[in-house]
């Protein structure tokens, strides 16, 4: 049943999934291939939990490493292709894949394929929203993709609840041989020779001395000074305590640290993988322009002129100054990051970040700032030649009313 319950996915909203991939073609279509290998790699895994016995520890990332293997292969492929027109559809995939991982996560498998569902909700929302009056395909692609982890949460939830089920008796490898002088295995309890009579005799004598009343501490020792191990520490030395085995996290694809990056491709300026750079200008710059700032730590960037748009995207500790942007500043999964207008922009959104300042111009009042999933979010305004801050809510309190509607409100922080 597990394995047709997991058949029945690929059959129906992975199949659909790759359908729409490949009307929609390019990127999207390459990447599904990747996404279809995941799939059946994973298949094959568990063909063999269902026939199996668990393997030992040493064994299961041999075992795993196909599906590992094809995870990140999709992630690559994001990585490779920043610029393609399809950027968004290969990150909602890349980021919401490692669902996949849920066979190495114990006891709750179930919520973490939701998380990694959640985890793309961002993308495929900027999905949605580009290609909705454009083209029907993205949002059925959308759909098919998110239906696919719906589904797959909800199968693991019924057959695999507290972790992957391995219901085979037999070995899923040849078993290793025994170590060298090795103790050899107790002997069977019918083999114990005991007499039945002197067996009766023990027994007796031990009721006897149970039965005995109060007399039967009468024979023990006192437990002196130098016998407790509160206050002889010599007797706390010994083997360390029984530590229980702690669950195994998921498989994460491990980055090695990359070059960074500082180039024009195009319309857009990849700001990428910065370390300690506060010098990093970008000038020349055209108003159909967008600067992508991405993975940098502990840097400054400065963009003069007028652009279409920024976006900050897992930054930390990464301030941004620009003149005017004609259409947004984007911050996604940031933490501890700043940004600072000189003359105009129109949107401010913040998406998944910890940790956001905002400076504004006397330009820039009439903004509209979006925020989401997002905390310690402060806004700047300018007071002579100094700023005022203002803390954007994060905390809400809803009720229903009388006509079944939500009344929503700003619960205030009073300490």
């Amino acid at each position: 049943m597990s394995l047709s319950g997991y058949t029945d996915i690929l059959q129906g909203p992975l199949a659909q999934y790759l359908q729409i991939s490949e009307k929609i073609g390019g990127d999207v279509a390459e990447q599904s291939k990747l996404v279809s290998a995941a799939f059946e790699a994973q298949l094959l895994y568990l063909k063999l939990a269902a026939h199996t016995s668990k393997p030992p520890l040493s064994e299961t990332t041999t075992l795993l490493s196909p599906t590992s293997q094809q995870i990140t292969a999709v992630q690559e492929y994001r990585e490779k292709h920043r610029t393609s027109p399809f950027f968004m559809h290969l990150s909602a995939i890349s980021e919401s894949v490692t669902a996949l991982a849920w066979v190495t996560v114990s006891p709750a498998p179930a919520p973490f394929v939701k998380e990694m569902n959640d985890a793309g909700q961002y993308y495929t929302n900027r999905v949605l929203k580009d290609w909705k009056e454009k083209d029907k395909n993205h949002v059925d692609w959308v759909k098919a993709w998110v239906q696919t982890l719906t589904d797959l949460q909800a199968f693991v939830k019924q057959h695999h609840t507290t972790g992957l089920v391995w219901a085979g008796t037999g070995p899923s490898t040849a078993p290793p041989p025994p170590p060298f002088g090795s103790l050899p295995p107790p002997p069977a309890i019918d083999a114990l020779s005991l007499a039945a009579g002197d067996a009766g005799l023990d027994r007796s004598a031990l009721f006897a001395e149970i039965n005995c009343g109060q007399n039967v501490t009468k024979n023990l020792k006192r437990v002196t000074a130098d016998m407790q191990t509160h206050k002889n520490t010599a007797l706390r030395q010994g083997p360390a305590p029984f530590k229980p085995v702690v669950a195994r996290k998921p498989i994460s694809t491990v980055l090695t640290a990359k070059p960074p990056v500082f180039t024009r491709d195009g319309k857009k300026w990849l700001i990428e993988y910065q370390k300690n750079k506060t010098d990093l200008v970008v000038e020349d710059a055209e108003m159909n322009n967008v600067v992508y700032l991405f993975k940098c730590e502990n840097s400054t960037v400065q963009v003069r002129g007028k652009i279409n748009s920024i976006t900050m995207d897992s930054c930390k500790k990464t301030s941004i100054v620009f003149d005017n942007l004609v259409s947004s500043m984007e911050f996604i999964n940031c933490q501890s990051v700043q940004m600072q207008v000189m003359g105009k922009v129109p949107t401010v959104s913040i998406d998944k970040t910890d940790g956001c300042q905002v400076y504004l111009s006397n330009e820039s009042l009439d903004v509209e700032i979006i925020s989401s999933k997002s905390s310690e979010m402060n806004i700047l305004l300018p007071k002579g030649d100094d700023y005022v801050e203002h803390a954007v809510p994060e905390q809400y309190k809803t009720r229903i009313t009388p006509n079944k509607t939500l009344h929503t409100e700003i619960v205030e922080n009073k300490g």
